[in-house]
């Protein structure tokens, strides 16, 4: 059985009506809840994944994450993983194929990601941005990157509501896991001031946060313009 009919042959019409409220102008797709794809992308991944990859198909939305899936779960060198997430980058038109193709890496891929993805924080295409600013916030908010980090966020101008939703998102992760470089580069953080408030926003919509640090950032909202 092809691989397009197996996932076709899956559909949830329920789930696929759910899908298309949360990912509006995206068409074709199937409806397969993401455990049942990541279970397919992991046996596919033990397999010949590379034949796999080069001739894999776009037309589902469930094709395109499952590529994105696959190539986070196979086993090569970080050199060869990274021509193949620049191959895929291209394809991502919607935040839950970004999201969840950002994997957590394994130790011997931190770094070549660390370097591959500063081009994509200064990149034109929304989804390049917000797939560098995912990435960042599941593998390199810690002490040994923060400062960068935060640099290459303030430096990110690109337009689009996902670009920017990624960007905050992002922020407000970095306050959490490392308050005492956070807190002074908000207070007066180089974002437009719809990024800076929508990063308050998740901050004071985190758990993880302090009633008195909410009430702190809440004082650092910028005035509608």
């Amino acid at each position: 059985m092809r691989l397009r009919e197996r996932l076709l042959g899956m559909a949830d019409t329920a789930y696929r009506d759910f899908q298309q409220s949360l990912l509006p102008g995206i068409d074709r797709i199937i409806g397969i809840r993401l455990p049942l794809l990541r279970q397919i992308a992991r046996e596919t991944a033990r397999g010949d994944w590379r034949s796999y990859l080069e001739a894999a198909e776009d037309l589902y939305y469930e094709e395109r994450m499952l590529q994105g899936l696959v190539i986070g779960y196979a086993k090569c060198p970080p050199e060869e993983k990274l021509r193949y997430v620049e191959r895929f980058i291209p394809k991502i038109d919607n935040w839950a194929v970004c999201d969840c193709s950002c994997w957590r890496l394994r130790p011997a891929e931190r770094e070549p990601m660390w370097s591959f993805i500063q081009p994509y924080f200064r990149s034109g295409d929304e989804f390049g941005v917000r797939f560098a600013t995912v990435m960042a916030t599941a593998n390199f908010i810690d002490e040994e990157h923060i400062d960068a980090l935060l640099e290459r966020l303030g430096e990110i101008r690109h337009t689009g509501y996902y670009a920017r939703m990624g960007v905050a998102w992002a922020v407000s992760v970095c306050f959490v896991k490392c308050p005492q470089q956070t807190r002074p580069w908000l207070r007066s953080s180089p974002l437009d001031d719809w990024t800076h408030n929508k990063a308050l926003q998740k901050i004071v919509e985190s758990y993880r946060v302090s009633d008195t640090d909410k009430a702190l950032v809440r004082t650092w909202k910028r005035p509608a313009k």
